[in-house]
């Protein structure tokens, strides 16, 4: 089969309620099929021909679609010619053409079809030009560094507790101890898988905590900053590369939208502060001996004489457990929380409504034109597909 030469040239745009009483009368099309097309033809390419060639969309979907990003269906052309009705559907992971009625042709002939849309996109290159650059608006997606460090960290957090650590009860007694040496070898090497695990769960929430605390600054600073701070390249470069607690203490000095100015003697800033003090050390592998030590020993010669003895889980998983800071770690996300509470709560009600908003997005848009953050799409994700009705 082949696609006639001048079908592409026969498309009309079709009246819809002449489209929706021929599928209700008894000689209705019969026959039809659907093509998928992802990005043989870029959807933004199609969309600008069929606007400049036919006009507005016309489809059932585009005239029934909610007025938001938020349809399964986001724009659709009905088209007629004279083997029936040619329906083109935007949707959010692909394109499908459904043919309705006796095409003499099918889904071989595909890339025939694309290529002559694309060969005929140089008759209207000017308007879709038009239409590009006049009526839409360019966004460009972006992932929220902010929600997306305190997924991860909330999503590490459940992973700890699942492993329910109990420093003070998993204690095990030295294998001498005990008379059953094989069942005490299994539980030593099931807790130490244990511990393995949910040490280096808690190291990397540890490490990742002061970058969220950060982020959320950053963003603060990004959603909020003032025009004439935004258009001063200086200006704008100094409000994100200064220290962190400048950062935070020019907040309303840079930013709008804070109906009290940030007080860093408030008491959830110092704890931030001292929090913040001991970031480095941990980030960059900083060798601090009075914050790293775990025992004193003395030698004479190569003879060691301890100044304490330690038992076999305190020298093994125990050293692990202080250098983790496994202890800490549920003060520590306190303390980042308190911290974004406090500067939240320094915004004016109608400005932090919309920066939470913001905040709890994963994905978010950004227009280079207008300079706007945005969200784009909902969270979650739908998709949909006709089938063919199961055989009698």
């Amino acid at each position: 089969m082949q696609i006639p030469s001048d079908f592409l040239s026969t498309l009309e745009y079709a009246d819809i309620g002449v489209y929706l009483d021929s599928l209700r009368c008894s000689s209705r099309p019969c026959g039809g099929q659907i093509w998928t097309v992802l990005n043989e033809i870029r959807p933004i390419d199609l969309y600008c021909y069929l606007f400049a060639r036919f006009g507005a969309p016309n489809g059932i979907h585009s005239l029934v679609r909610n007025n938001d990003s938020d349809n399964m269906i986001h724009w659709d052309w009905t088209l007629s010619c004279t083997y029936g009705w040619v329906t083109f559907m935007g949707m959010s992971f692909r394109t499908e053409i459904h043919f309705l009625g006796g095409f003499p042709f099918d889904e071989s002939d595909k890339a025939d079809f694309l290529s002559n849309i694309k060969e005929d996109f140089a008759n209207y290159r000017a308007p879709m030009s038009q239409i590009r650059n006049n009526q839409l608006e360019k966004w460009v997606e972006f992932i929220n560094p902010y929600q997306r460090l305190k997924q991860a960290i909330y999503q590490l957090l459940d992973e700890l507790r699942a492993l329910a650590l109990d420093v003070e009860n998993d204690v095990i007694p030295d294998m001498l101890h005990e008379i059953d040496r094989d069942s005490q070898i299994d539980q030593w090497n099931t807790l130490g898988r244990r511990y393995s695990k949910g040490l280096g769960l808690c190291f990397g929430i540890r490490a990742m905590l002061p970058v969220m605390a950060e982020a959320f600054v950053n963003m603060l600073i990004y959603m909020l900053m003032k025009p004439e701070v935004k258009r001063d390249k200086r200006l704008r470069e100094h409000a994100f590369r200064d220290h962190i607690d400048i950062r935070i203490r020019s907040l309303n000095l840079n930013c709008i939208g804070f109906k009290v100015n940030v007080d860093y003697t408030n008491q959830a800033c110092k704890d931030f502060h001292s929090f913040i003090d001991n970031r480095n050390d941990l980030l960059h592998g900083n060798i601090d001996i009075d914050r790293l030590k775990f025992s004193n020993v003395f030698f004479q010669g190569t003879v060691p004489i301890f100044e304490e003895y330690r038992s076999m889980w305190q020298r093994s998983i125990g050293v692990g457990v202080q250098a983790s800071g496994l202890e800490e770690l549920d003060d520590e996300v306190k303390v980042v929380d308190n911290f974004t509470q406090y500067i939240l709560s320094c915004l004016d009600i109608n400005v932090r409504k919309e920066v939470e908003m913001i905040l709890e997005k994963r994905d978010l848009g950004y227009m280079p034109k207008k300079q706007r953050l945005g969200i784009l799409f909902p969270d979650h994700l739908v998709d949909w597909k006709v089938v063919d009705a199961p055989k009698p």
